[in-house]
């Protein structure tokens, strides 16, 4: 980077418009571009699922936030991985995925491109040796991982599975939708595409869906971004200006999220009514050591398991009041859900399900001591 991670947020993508000098980029809210002469467009732009100048501002953001040459915004973050999969995979091709994965990524997987002959095998990602046993040599054309994981904040080597990747002509494709671009830049510890579902702390605001792919070389770009306009799962001109100008905080949001989630997690850590607490920067977590070398920070995510079991973890989800119970993570406002019944309800009966007993926390950026009174008469 030739700038600090703010100043890219805030600029990279962003000049000034040239006409008026205005300092945020317009919503260019058309469907179709006037043309200078037949096969003339002008500046490139013809039609809005093709190119257009919002999308095109967020997109050059995000590429510099991760490191890579091409970033592509998408409708959401499943069209993202959907368009991804159609593009580097062929029927018949293999991939390896996370034993501990979001539920909507494993229905992609189980339910929509199994069906269209892509088979695929849950691992345990924090486990390189794991992860290599699952490959089958030939076949294997992408080790999936997501770090931390969702729900249960599993941590993945990252430069480990890299070398792995490289070694079984794979490649490495990393959701780093928990962590965000500014806690973790999987491009330069050696993965081949980072996946965002940019609803969550990129937006982060809980008011714009969408999806994005930053691809480590400009070829595998350039791939993808054909399939972008092939297959058309294009977020719109206003969802892209929403999320860009959620970005523009990313950096001081996170550093919010992630000291009210180390106040919350000590609580959690040492509550009578929580048998276990799942946060990689509590130092008895198993990936706390991985974490801290490739991560700044922790996260604003926190799962923990009721110690009176399922019915003990639903009524703490009912009982919040400041935590609101809903599905999604990462923006401003703390949310609470009971993954087996909401998010994860689609990994039920698989090698996928969640706890019964697993409550999962996004930390918002409200006072931290109202965040932890609200959590106390929640646990009763």
């Amino acid at each position: 980077m030739s700038h600090g991670f703010e100043t890219l947020a805030i600029h990279a993508g962003q000049e000034p418009e040239p006409r008026t000098g205005a300092v945020v980029p317009p919503i260019y809210q058309t469907s179709t571009y006037a043309q200078d002469a037949v096969g003339a467009p002008r500046l490139g732009y013809e039609y809005s699922r093709s190119g257009n100048p919002t999308r095109d501002a967020l997109q050059e953001c995000l590429a510099a936030l991760e490191g890579g040459p091409v970033g592509l915004a998408f409708a959401s973050g499943l069209a993202a991985e959907d368009a991804l999969l159609r593009t580097v995979c062929r029927p018949g091709d293999h991939v390896v995925i996370p034993d501990d994965a979001y539920g909507g990524t494993f229905r992609l997987f189980a339910r929509v491109a199994e069906r269209w002959g892509l088979s695929w095998t849950a691992a345990r990602i924090s486990d390189v040796d794991a992860v290599r046993a699952a490959v089958r040599p030939g076949q294997t054309r992408v080790i999936w991982v997501e770090t931390p994981t969702n729900p249960l904040l599993g941590i993945a080597d990252i430069a480990g599975l890299a070398a792995l990747a490289n070694d079984v002509d794979a490649l490495l494709v990393v959701d780093n939708t928990f962590a965000s671009p500014y806690l973790q830049q999987p491009i330069a510890l050696g993965a081949d595409v980072v996946v965002h579902s940019t609803t969550k702390y990129v937006g982060g605001h809980s008011d714009v869906v969408g999806g994005a792919l930053v691809a480590a070389s400009a070829a595998l770009g350039e791939e993808l971004r054909y399939h972008q306009n092939a297959m058309g799962a294009v977020n719109g001109p206003f969802d892209a200006w929403l999320t860009l100008r959620g970005v523009k905080t990313l950096g001081v949001r996170m550093d919010r999220h992630c000291d009210n989630a180390e106040r919350i997690a000590d609580y959690l850590n040492g509550h009578r009514a929580v048998s276990q607490v799942l946060y990689p920067g509590l130092p008895e977590h198993p990936g706390h050591e991985v974490a801290a070398k490739q991560m700044r920070r922790f996260g604003g995510m926190i799962s923990f398991r009721a110690a009176g079991g399922e019915e003990h973890a639903v009524r703490i989800c009912d009982r919040a009041k400041l935590f609101v119970l809903a599905e999604s993570l990462g923006g401003v406002e703390s949310l609470i859900e009971h993954p087996g019944r909401m998010t994860h309800a689609s990994a039920a009966g698989s090698p996928l399900e969640v706890p019964a007993d697993l409550v999962r926390l996004s930390v918002g950026i409200e006072t931290a001591d109202d965040l932890l009174a609200d959590l106390e008469q929640a646990l009763g």
